[in-house]
């Protein structure tokens, strides 16, 4: 049987390809994919380094790990299939950085809380009032929400990214879409 060209094939069909080990079907699900998961990841972090850390490790583990996307049989998408390892990978590469730079205890520092650049982004492209809707909401609301409507993530894709079950997901998602249309109302 005859394969599809490249160029004709969809991103699950490219990880299909690359779990055989069809370095041409990885080089072009990298190619279309590595644009869009450097901008998501710059949105969520300044550092390039540590971007450029993520979208290495991220490749790797996708082509390591090809062969385990389940793909649409379990309602995921091979793009949100990749950016919940590179999220997975940020949340590391943060956590590795916080481990690393941790004051000596008797070192005391007035920590003033600061606006996210995301959230600050949100609010210049969203307007004044959706903007406050969004600074407003609860955190954790406010992560299922980014995730899921500007992100594009699923239920199950935003469960994995954030470690909740499925159905926390879903009831923060109806929260914040409530308290969202009580804030604009």
């Amino acid at each position: 049987m005859r394969q599809k060209p490249l160029e004709d094939a969809d991103e699950e069909h490219l990880v299909r390809r690359t779990a055989k080990g069809d370095r041409a079907a990885f080089e072009e699900f990298y190619r279309r994919t590595s644009p869009w998961l450097v901008v998501r990841l710059r949105r969520r972090c300044a550092d390039e380094q540590i971007v450029a850390e993520v979208m290495q490790e991220t490749f790797l583990a996708v082509w390591r790990a090809a062969g385990s996307f389940a793909g649409a049989s379990t309602g995921g998408t091979a793009v949100g299939w990749v950016w919940t390892i590179a999220a997975r990978r940020l949340v590391d590469a943060f956590r590795r950085r916080a481990h690393h730079a941790q004051p000596p205890p008797e070192v005391a520092f007035d920590v003033v809380p600061v606006a996210a650049a995301e959230d600050e982004a949100l609010a210049a492209t969203m307007g004044d009032e959706v903007g406050a809707a969004l600074r407003d909401l609860a955190p954790e609301l406010r992560a299922v929400l980014q995730a899921m409507v500007l992100d594009g993530l699923t239920v199950r894709e935003t469960a994995v990214l954030l470690g909740l079950p499925e159905g926390t997901v879903k009831t923060r998602a109806r929260r914040a879409r409530i308290a969202m249309r009580e804030a604009l109302s």
